[in-house]
């Protein structure tokens, strides 16, 4: 692809959301965040202390995922999920909306489990919220984007990775243009390359959700199992 996107690492949220993740594996993270200077790392909640201290100073966010991969824990505990999260130093939040609760079209509830993730962290970290877009139709994205921005949410963000298929190009756009200009996208699931991530913030992408994030930047390949 031809096309360059400059300072495209300022993009790019590194992840690393294995369930076996060790203390090596979320240093490298850290230690290739710094190195590369991406915006932030994108870690599971246990690892939101460590992943803080490692990068004080060095203006590389942590960004904490909650009721993730499945959506399906209660609002209650998504909110002292990303609470918790929040007081330990993530300042973004990644939250997974109630799939199930959307494809039934129990729209109030949707948007109630939204708005306690966002309360919960008001003033202390921005919510990104993940649709998993494999399970739905564009309809109901469009849905989950309205829903997403009236309960204060600062992003709308395509899969988890762990779910059925990843961010297309069709889907950013379409999430684009389902929300306000001050709403972010972020795309996540199978942005391995340049040229993949390039594709994604010309659909109208503001994040990239990635596990490639020093392939994109250096050209080179990404690692096998990537996310």
């Amino acid at each position: 692809m031809s096309f360059e996107v400059k300072n495209i690492e300022k993009y790019i949220d590194h992840t690393f959301l294995k369930a076996d993740a060790s203390t090596k594996d979320i240093s490298k993270l850290c230690d290739e965040a710094k190195t590369h200077g991406f915006y932030s790392v994108c870690v599971n909640g246990a690892w939101v202390p460590y992943c803080a201290k490692a990068l004080e100073g060095t203006g590389v966010k942590v960004a904490a995922v909650v009721g993730f991969p499945l959506g399906a824990g209660a609002s209650e505990a998504k909110a002292f999920e990303a609470a918790t999260a929040a007081k330990q130093g993530a300042e973004e939040i990644d939250m997974v909306l109630a799939i199930g609760w959307l494809l039934e079209g129990r729209h109030d509830d949707v948007r109630a489990d939204i708005k306690a993730v966002v309360d919960a962290v008001k003033g202390k970290a921005i919510v990104k919220v993940i649709f998993e877009t494999g399970f739905l139709t564009p309809e109901q994205i469009k849905i989950a984007c309205v829903l997403s921005e009236e309960a204060g949410a600062h992003f709308v963000k395509t899969s988890t990775g762990f779910g059925p298929g990843g961010a297309t190009a069709e889907h950013i756009e379409l999430m684009r243009a389902s929300v306000s200009p001050s709403v972010g996208v972020k795309a996540s699931g199978g942005v391995r390359d340049y040229d993949a991530a390039v594709k994604m913030i010309l659909a109208g992408a503001n994040r990239l959700g990635t596990s490639s994030g020093v392939s994109i930047v250096t050209g080179g390949s990404a690692a096998a199992g990537a996310y």
